[in-house]
């Protein structure tokens, strides 16, 4: 399981460092592609093999689910740890993110997400101000 908060830079050639306690976990090799709420979703290879098994089971003949599928592959990529801890995020993701210097690695259960700390701090404030109202809904999902 992957949890906790780590700020990290990116540099000019897109790398950044994974922070040693989410390593471990990852793996040497891991996915990242385009997430929800502009961060980057990144998958342990066998949390990946998972979720393509969940999105190969998607109906082909609803728009949404074609599209959904389209924008979630068509950015995937595999990254590798380098010696110094760090993956290399190509263009489309790093734009997709709006990731330019500083960011935020948070853990999330089966996956992590990176994110432009702007960002990060703009939906957490506003998750944070709706946090009550967004707890009473879970009561739906058995929590």
């Amino acid at each position: 399981m992957f949890m906790g908060e780590f700020q990290h830079s990116i540099d000019a050639k897109g790398r950044l460092i994974v922070p040693s306690k989410l390593r471990e976990k990852l793996g040497e090799k891991f996915v990242v592609t385009r997430g929800l709420d502009g961060c980057l979703f990144g998958y342990p290879l066998s949390e990946w093999e998972k979720l393509e098994e969940k999105l190969n089971e998607m109906p082909l003949a609803k728009k949404d689910a074609r599209t959904f599928v389209r924008f979630f592959y068509s950015a995937a990529t595999e990254c590798e740890i380098d010696k110094q801890g760090r993956i290399n995020i190509p263009v489309t993701l790093r734009n997709h993110a709006g990731l330019t210097k500083s960011c935020v690695i948070i853990g999330v259960s089966n996956r992590i997400e990176i994110w432009d700390e702007t960002r990060w701090q703009a939906f957490s404030e506003e998750a944070e101000e709706n946090f009550d109202e967004i707890a009473e809904t879970m009561i739906d999902f058995g929590l």
